[in-house]
């Protein structure tokens, strides 16, 4: 018996693919899947887009010789004179200099202070007291600076401060702190370490709880003391967080603090006192050098991006896991 190739009925071919969903669609489903999500991102990119992004219109006077009567617009175009004068005045060297040393103080006193009250909180078992010294260690960060400038004045108030009678009857002088050049820096590193230490040990001591608790046991297994396990297990487990933190700490170097140094600084120490953040406000709103001051800060600006991106690419040269 023979077949006929018409009898042979021919594969059925599969039918075409359905055609990929478009990019709006796919969009549209993932929005319904995390609509709830996005309505808690919506305040913060609010909040960005209100105070952050649509302000920088404003640092085109940087650039104009700003006049409020005219208006940003009608300003006329100066160029880079005012970053000339900035840079050719006499007081920048100093600003520059008091800025750094204070920053370098805060980074290399305050930051590793840091880590080492997280440390010790780590190493605490008993959770009642570990949870009485955090909450202490926290408060000071909810005072405002102006809370904080009047402690510090009741402190070391000249003739009957506490501090003031205690610490010149032991160095045997009569120094008055609040006004001696010599003291400003040591009473604004000081008062950083106790507002803000505790509270940034928040980030640390999350990181800490990361860490694998099995390495600890083999250690002691081992015979490693207390020191030897903090300092090749717990160090090494959050370093990728200490160098985030480094880096978002050195590229705020420039900034160290409006509030804090205007409330402590007075004629006597004005030489020392000066940081480019008070001095935009000298220039800019008391004296109405609207352009100038706008220099000033979109320069210091420029610096501490500059500082994130190189300490940034430093990291990742020595294979440190970075920012970005």
């Amino acid at each position: 018996m023979t077949t006929s190739a018409l009898d042979v009925k021919a594969p059925e071919q599969a039918p075409p693919p359905a055609p990929a969903p478009g990019r709006r669609r796919r969009f549209a489903v993932h929005f319904a899947h995390y609509k709830w999500l996005y309505l808690l991102l919506l305040p913060g990119v609010i909040y960005f887009a209100v105070f952050r992004y649509a302000p920088m219109y404003g640092v085109s006077i940087a650039f104009k010789d700003y006049v409020p009567f005219l208006g940003v617009n009608a300003s006329p175009w100066v160029g880079f004179q005012h970053f000339q004068d900035f840079f050719s005045n006499p007081d920048f060297p100093r600003l520059l200099g008091n800025t750094l040393i204070l920053a370098f103080l805060n980074l290399g006193i305050a930051f590793p202070l840091t880590i080492v009250l997280a440390l010790l909180l780590n190493e605490v078992r008993l959770s009642v007291l570990k949870r009485t010294v955090q909450t202490l260690v926290y408060i000071p960060h909810f005072l405002s600076w102006t809370i904080v400038a009047s402690l510090s004045f009741l402190l070391f108030a000249l003739d009957f401060g506490p501090l003031f009678l205690f610490l010149n009857s032991v160095l045997g002088t009569n120094i008055d702190f609040l006004s001696d050049p010599n003291w400003f820096r040591p009473l604004i590193v000081l008062q950083e370490i106790w507002k803000n230490t505790g509270w940034g040990t928040i980030i640390f001591l999350a990181a800490l709880a990361t860490v694998d608790q099995d390495q600890y046991e083999a250690a002691i297994i081992d015979g490693a003391g207390r020191f030897r396990r903090v300092w090749h297990i717990t160090l090494p487990g959050i370093r990728s967080t200490i160098i985030v933190m480094l880096i978002l700490a050195i590229g705020q170097m420039l900034n160290t603090g409006f509030e804090q140094i205007y409330l402590m600084t007075n004629a006597l120490n004005r030489s020392v006192a000066d940081v480019f953040d008070t001095y935009v406000y000298f220039v800019g709103i008391t004296q109405g050098a609207y352009s100038y001051s706008t220099a000033v800060g979109l320069f210091k600006s420029l610096v501490g991006i500059v500082l994130i991106f190189g300490t940034n690419w430093l990291a990742k040269r020595f294979n440190q896991s970075g920012l970005f």
